[in-house]
């Protein structure tokens, strides 16, 4: 049985600079790799996962490095090779009720930016499914509900999902079962009326 392990405490980001630097794509893509991955990823690495060249990439990872997001990691051996490494592999962004209009427009960006890659995400797996096994075929699940709660209920229905995704996030997982592929799994719950 695969071991989990402990879920790191999250931090909450409310700084309009730290959000408008992670609201670029390649940063959130290096971000979302280095938080996953077992004792850091070399800038040569981060840019296959980002789509740059290596030196585009280590810009991002200095300019992430600038917002205490991500640090250098212990070396594996190699004194020329440098190891990057997530800060924190949790984050949140939580602009307050009453934050002032720059802080409100970077929070805007982020959410943004995060909503344009799941989007793409989203038709990129609708372009492959036909292509992929029917076992992940018709594992995907994509759903629309529309449920009746109060904010308590509500702040309950997310802990109880964050609960329940928590063992299976990569950076968890000690030893994967085979067969394991990376899944995304995007949950918003907000009032609509």
């Amino acid at each position: 049985m695969t071991e989990a392990r402990p879920e790191q405490h999250r931090v909450r980001i409310s700084d309009p600079q730290v959000m408008r630097a992670l609201a670029h794509p390649a940063r959130m893509a290096i971000i979302e790799h280095l938080s996953a991955v077992e004792g850091g990823a070399t800038a040569t690495e981060c840019a296959e996962i980002a789509g740059l060249s290596p030196s585009a990439t280590s810009y991002h990872l200095r300019e992430l490095a600038k917002f205490g997001l991500v640090q250098q990691a212990p070396g594996r051996g190699d004194a020329r090779e440098r190891v990057w490494q997530a800060v924190n592999p949790s984050y949140s962004v939580e602009a307050a009720p009453d934050a002032d209009p720059d802080t409100r427009a970077a929070e805007a960006a982020l959410v943004e930016a995060h909503l344009v890659r799941d989007a793409q995400r989203v038709r990129d797996w609708m372009r492959r499914a036909p292509d992929e096994p029917r076992e992940w075929y018709e594992a995907t699940w994509l759903s629309d509900s529309v449920l009746l709660l109060t904010a308590e209920e509500l702040v309950e229905l997310n802990e109880a999902v964050r609960a329940l995704t928590s063992r299976y996030r990569q950076r968890n997982r000690t030893e994967p079962p085979v067969g394991a592929r990376k899944v995304a799994v995007q949950y918003r719950a907000m009032p609509i009326d």
